[in-house]
């Protein structure tokens, strides 16, 4: 068993994008989850922070912490460091109590604390509850309202170098462009990885693309304006290389063949940024709905309104949607869709 010490707030979405990486996905507390088996793909993952090896889990308390760690076989030599958190101020843990009261069973156990390059690291983690959940997004345990604590030895930590690339920096830049984090995300819950190829029907300034070009997906895009293809085309050159196809057109009738790709993603128009609306807004949405569906066995679309009626009504089944706050006046829906 796997500890996933998730990102953010939105538990459901987190361990969901999770599942692209690790299998048997259960949220155990907020901002914490299990998993039965991992994948080297766990280093891609945008909505998770760490990795361990599960040691195993009991009640928030440092008293409990130290005898589930005192009670297990540690089958490691080295030197170690004890890393305690306290997601989200659940608990009130003292941290420093916990990593002292660990460490002294560790010593005790013939290990040799190192906190600047320990051989092994011990993650002591204290969660409360989980965030709200779609019940059909991941499994939660019958327990997941209380507190928790769970120790863990570190496997990985997901390279987290998206975060560092701000739309604003690209050769091409527009407002209202997705943060990189959950353009990683909506990748990776589509099905980017290496051997796959993932098509974005409307492009914009790539943002979507250059992230599952990173993650190794062969990908493929389109834009109804002329200026988001060389937009595209020139952010793609700068971050991801130039194995890409980009063109000009219609996401509701592309110059591709049947079951071109392996997943569909897109940012459907809202906002400022577009003047399409109401009635044009929903039927644009249904061609490119149906377009995909022809090109590809799985989609993950994005709008500022639940579209679920409209995917249905294309002939998707809508596996999973998340309502993500984006500011007061803002949510982004996603949608999880598979093919009937």
């Amino acid at each position: 068993m796997y500890l996933l010490e998730l990102a953010g707030t939105d538990d459901a979405f987190a361990a969901y994008e999770a599942g692209s990486a690790v299998s048997d996905v259960s949220v155990v507390g907020g901002g914490l989850a299990t998993a039965g088996a991992i994948t080297d793909r766990v280093s891609r993952l945008a909505l998770t922070h760490r990795v361990s090896e599960l040691v195993g889990m009991t009640a928030p308390t440092i008293e409990s912490a130290r005898e589930l760690l005192a009670e297990t076989s540690l089958d490691r030599t080295g030197s170690v460091a004890v890393r305690a958190r306290d997601v989200r101020g659940a608990t009130g843990i003292s941290t420093q109590a916990v990593e002292r009261e660990l460490g002294s069973v560790l010593v005790d156990g013939g290990f040799r604390v190192d906190l600047e390059d320990p051989d092994h690291e011990l993650r002591a983690v204290f969660a409360g509850s989980p965030s709200a959940q779609p019940e059909d997004a991941v499994e939660l345990m019958s327990h997941g309202k209380e507190r928790v604590c769970a120790l863990g030895w570190l496997l990985d930590e997901p390279d987290r170098q998206f975060t560092e690339r701000a739309p604003t920096d690209r050769p091409f830049f527009q407002p209202g462009s997705m943060d990189p984090t959950l353009a990683r995300a909506l990748v990776n819950v589509a099905g980017a990885r290496p051997g796959a190829t993932i098509l974005d029907p409307m492009c914009g300034t790539g943002g979507l693309l250059i992230e599952a070009g990173l993650v190794g997906a062969d990908v493929l895009g389109a834009d109804a304006l002329p200026k988001m293809v060389r937009g595209t085309r020139e952010n793609l050159i700068a971050l991801v290389g130039d194995s890409f196809d980009v063109c000009r057109g219609d996401a509701g009738r592309l110059p591709f063949r049947d079951e071109a790709v392996d997943a569909v993603v897109f940012d459907a128009p809202y906002g400022r940024q577009t003047k399409i609306t109401g009635d044009d807004l929903a039927s644009l949405l249904a061609d490119a709905l149906r377009e995909a569906q022809r090109l590809a066995p799985r989609a993950v679309v994005v709008g500022d309104r639940p579209w679920d009626s409209v995917a249905t009504d294309a002939g998707w089944t809508v596996d999973a949607h998340f309502e993500r706050r984006v500011h007061r006046s803002l949510d982004r829906h996603v949608l999880v869709l598979e093919r009937e």
